[in-house]
């Protein structure tokens, strides 16, 4: 069983026909513009610009296509670093529980002179929006905060961060790789000037994402770009555009929105029946239940002698029956302890026995008694 999706998705069978499509017999150049092929290319791209935007009701000229959320977070947040020095302000607000997608990125501001500060979540692993509104100083340039926790799933308040933000005007970040597509109306909200996409979370092809910089009234956000040479993508992001895999990202989103409902409906079924087969062995869930995706489920589970069970023996046991992880798959190639839940204060041990299970509507019906029987033999 793979209940990793927060990692990665499967592909959407509709996608992986567009995706060929691009490769095999339209793989024209965008940037051609001598012949049909070169045509065909462009208007598809155009085409996924639309898509995209759609899902977050911005302009298809304010997508811009990345390799992805970290190239996309990395501009959002280093590409204001001149607009930043040239007006003074250079003050950062973003969170510990951010992904290090974001918080390498802030690093580098710091040392670039910049002052960071870094809001806190409480056990329920959300952001209160007045400790943001205390934060915020004259010399603020930028606050940057995820939408879902890709360890939790749990979802900040993003209408309150919104309004806590009303009477300034520091630009508003969103890492939204992991919601995006999935929670459509807090996107929306015009107040949020950058947000961060990712294709292989929504059932796109690894290596493509997107940066969303919406216009302030007429504006577009300063942004300078971190690469040169070509000028594509209004001049911010140089290259070659990967069509095949702007066209798989733009089907995505599109399939996003339109089965929405139908998506989350076999997610929450999914979701029940997890909670049920883990019932019998206590499990204490980590974050705020009411808030969160409903594909993610972060849990730790007692074993008996006032602990939990080890997180990294429970995925060699689990193995056979199911594929499933300990945190972010960015950083699991050096384990450690995830610093989201250290930072919600939850005590060590039960941060080591964290376990993540993500799923999709793309997933099958798992084995319920074989996930049951797993964790009864860890037990006994």
């Amino acid at each position: 069983m793979y209940l990793d999706c927060a990692a990665t998705t499967p592909l959407e069978p509709r996608v992986v026909e567009e995706v060929t499509r691009y490769l095999v017999s339209d793989f024209g150049n965008a940037g051609s513009r001598t012949h049909g092929y070169g045509q065909t290319a462009k208007s598809r791209v155009q085409a996924a610009r639309e898509e995209v935007a759609t899902v977050v009701d911005a302009g298809p000229d304010e997508v811009i296509f990345t390799s992805g959320a970290t190239e996309s977070n990395n501009l959002a947040l280093l590409g204001l670093v001149d607009h930043g020095k040239a007006t003074s302000r250079r003050h950062v607000i973003t969170t510990a529980i951010e992904h290090k997608a974001v918080l390498e990125p802030v690093d580098e501001l710091r040392r670039r002179g910049f002052t960071v500060t870094l809001l806190q979540a409480d056990t329920s692993g959300r952001v209160d929006p007045d400790d943001l509104r205390r934060a915020l100083r004259p010399d603020t340039l930028l606050v940057s905060i995820m939408h879902a926790n890709n360890e939790t799933g749990v979802l900040q308040p993003l209408a309150d961060i919104t309004a806590a933000m009303d009477h300034h005007d520091a630009f508003l970040h969103v890492d939204a790789a992991q919601a995006f597509g999935k929670e459509l109306e807090p996107l929306r909200q015009s107040r949020i000037d950058l947000i961060s996409v990712s294709g292989h979370k929504i059932y796109a092809p690894k290596g493509v994402g997107a940066l969303i910089a919406r216009r302030r009234g007429f504006v577009r956000p300063p942004l300078r770009p971190l690469q040169y040479g070509g000028g594509q993508e209004r001049g911010l992001r140089a290259g070659t555009l990967a069509v095949a895999l702007i066209a798989g990202l733009g089907t995505a989103a599109a399939l996003a929105v339109a089965d929405q409902r139908d998506r989350r409906r076999t997610c929450e079924r999914l979701r029940s029946r997890l909670m049920a087969a883990l019932a019998p062995f206590d499990p204490e869930f980590n974050g705020d239940q009411d808030h969160v995706l409903p594909s993610t489920l972060n849990v730790s589970i007692p074993n008996g002698h006032g602990g939990y069970l080890d997180s990294e023996a429970v995925m060699l046991a689990l193995k056979p029956v199911v594929a499933i992880s300990n945190g972010s798959a960015c950083t699991s190639h050096s384990y450690a302890p995830s610093h989201v839940l250290e930072a919600m204060g939850l005590s060590t041990d039960r941060v080591q026995g964290a376990l993540r299970f993500s799923w999709s509507h793309l997933t099958p019906e798992p084995d319920w008694d074989a996930l049951s029987g797993a964790f009864s033999g860890l037990l006994s």
